[in-house]
């Protein structure tokens, strides 16, 4: 039976529930205690956005989790509701980032842990179930992956145009060394004639 790429996602979100369930841990998050309100902020508020342990991105960060720190799930449950509280799914984006050692992550060469490098919500319909018109597809509409923004995710082709622009580069520095190169000898020359003359 042939699979597609979404079909990924949801044995993602399985995989991971069937887990929680055999380990017995509840698919929603318990709410924090309430935090003890300020006078002096008016504007504080101890609501706290609900955790639902079943949703791809929450199933995406506690695997991510685990991967990284190699252990079950169950020892990174807490640490995925905290994220996931904190930033939402941008809390993805920013866990992919500092677990390569806070390097930024480019998408082009790295596939999107969310949306395993097909640049739309996978929780989202896509633009044809939807139909939207084709000049939407550059005006930063709904469907693009909240993590890696739609980047294309394509390692061959730009592989191809970095080393392209890595050999300008390294042409344009080998050119100004023998410029700096040059210079420098004829500073030396004319240096060696005037101590030489006096």
């Amino acid at each position: 039976m042939p699979t597609t790429v979404f079909d990924q996602f949801t044995r993602r979100t399985a995989d991971v529930t069937a887990q929680l369930a055999a380990l017995g841990i509840p698919l929603t998050a318990p709410a924090p205690p309430p935090a003890d309100l300020n006078p002096a902020d008016p504007w504080a508020s101890n609501y706290t956005a609900p955790v639902d342990r079943t949703g791809l991105a929450w199933c995406t960060a506690v695997t991510m989790l685990a991967d990284h720190h190699h252990t079950g799930i169950d020892r990174q449950v807490l640490a995925a509701d905290a994220l996931l509280r904190e930033l939402g799914i941008r809390c993805l984006a920013q866990l992919h980032s500092d677990l390569h050692a806070g390097a930024p992550v480019d998408y082009r060469f790295t596939r999107c842990p969310y949306c395993s490098g097909i640049g739309e919500d996978p929780t989202q319909p896509t633009c044809g179930e939807v139909g939207c018109a084709s000049w939407l597809e550059f005006a930063g509409h709904d469907h693009v992956c909240p993590v890696c923004h739609g980047e294309d995710f394509q390692p061959e082709w730009f592989a191809e145009e970095r080393m392209t622009e890595l050999e300008e580069l390294l042409a344009d520095a080998i050119e100004e060394r023998e410029e700096r190169a040059s210079l420098r000898h004829r500073i030396r020359a004319r240096l060696y004639h005037r101590t030489t003359r006096s």
